[in-house]
């Protein structure tokens, strides 16, 4: 039987405090502090209040704070209050995201930054109130 490695953190557990992981980590329960893995899932009913990093990101819960990924998913259930640093960014319909969306991409080392608030539930592009490049 296949299993796959990593981290869940159950429903019921609170964490106050940093978490450092490699690989998958899922989070059922409850983080106040930063989370910093490979790899992050979390799941309707989590909540983390840091700031999280990873090289992908699935939020299908609520964070509050920044988030700092390679790959960042907001799922329909997502609740999302802070900023997004991300090569790319994809929010399902049913999202809710307030905060900047910063781009950084591979292009002279610029960052663009975009605000982006969904609670029309429309995509970030069609959101964009102002760009801004950083040298």
């Amino acid at each position: 039987m296949f299993r796959r490695k990593g981290t869940i953190i159950a429903e019921g557990l609170k964490i106050v405090g940093s978490v450092t992981a490699e690989g998958l980590v899922e989070v059922n329960g409850q983080i106040e502090g930063d989370l910093y893995c490979t790899s992050l899932i979390i799941s309707p009913k989590a909540s983390i209040s840091g700031g999280v990093q990873a090289e992908r990101v699935v939020v299908n819960g609520r964070v509050e704070g920044p988030i700092h990924g390679g790959e960042v998913v907001l799922k329909s259930r997502a609740y999302v209050v802070g900023d997004i640093e991300h090569e790319t960014l994809a929010i399902d319909s049913g999202a809710y995201f307030d905060g900047r969306s910063v781009h950084v991409g591979q292009l002279n080392g610029h960052a663009k930054a975009e605000k982006v608030s969904s609670r029309s539930r429309k995509s970030a592009a069609e959101n964009a109130e102002e760009t801004i490049v950083a040298a």
